[in-house]
């Protein structure tokens, strides 16, 4: 999804899309938020980043833009989480899995999924980029864009992860922080020339390690802090004052 917007927006990345692939599955297979809600918010990122660059207006918008997307999927789809789609999950048996995949058409209903999806999403997209923000926040403005600043990458890069805030769009599901980290890692395994980059990745496997022992093996957004955000300054308060620092600090350790 990553791909097929880029494309639409004229701004293809060959590197951040293929580092894209261990989302799917709802992070690593867990089965939260699916694979093509993170590529369409990572696109909202990067179209935000063309506009108008490494400012507060790019992360703002892009937070927004993405919970319009969340909620375009969740109405074509009734559901956001893979599991609740798909009914599997890396937990699943292989046999479960070829019944579902191979028996019972799950390739053909995703990509049908997509094909529905992507036209959808894309209109969301440029009705939120042609809105003016009515509130921008001063940084940090969201979670995942402080976890990619921490983490030393590019200002494109920080912008493409900001709208995974608050369990993506501020929407309370699966950390917008973890998807993050596993995006950016895969990104640097790449340009390292590693070539594993799949749902048994070591490298992804130990961030959500280290994740899963701050937030005691709880994935979503909502539970973790015990809340959702209802507004984008209310997040970017929290965040400023310390939210989820712990798990920021433990995802871009060395």
């Amino acid at each position: 999804m990553l791909r097929v917007l880029n494309q639409a927006f004229a701004h293809p990345s060959e590197k951040e899309e293929t580092a894209a692939m261990p989302l799917a599955g709802g992070i690593m297979q867990n089965g939260y938020q699916c694979g093509m809600i993170w590529g369409a918010a990572l696109a909202a990122g990067a179209h935000a980043y063309h506009l108008y660059g490494a400012t507060p207006k790019a992360e703002t918008i892009a937070i927004n833009a993405t919970g319009k997307i969340v909620n375009s999927f969740h109405t074509l789809n009734k559901e956001t989480n893979c599991f609740n789609i798909t009914g599997i999950d890396k937990t699943s048996s292989a046999l479960r899995m070829a019944i579902y995949f191979l028996l019972q058409g799950g390739t053909i209903k995703c990509l049908r999924k997509a094909r529905k999806y992507a036209p959808a999403a894309f209109a969301e997209l440029e009705s939120a980029f042609s809105e003016e923000p009515v509130d921008i926040p001063s940084p940090p403005t969201g979670c995942a864009a402080l976890l990619a600043q921490k983490a030393g990458v590019s200002d494109l890069h920080k912008i493409m992860a900001s709208g995974l805030a608050g369990g993506i769009g501020l929407s309370g599901g699966g950390c917008g922080a973890l998807g993050a980290a596993i995006w950016i890692l895969t990104m640097k395994n790449i340009e390292e020339g590693d070539s594993n980059i799949d749902f048994k990745n070591p490298h992804a496997l130990k961030e959500i390690e280290k994740f899963t022992k701050c937030t005691e093996g709880e994935f979503e957004c909502a539970k973790i802090v015990g809340r959702k955000f209802n507004h984008l300054s209310d997040h970017a308060e929290f965040v400023g004052n310390g939210g989820c620092s712990r798990i920021i600090e433990a995802l871009t350790a060395n």
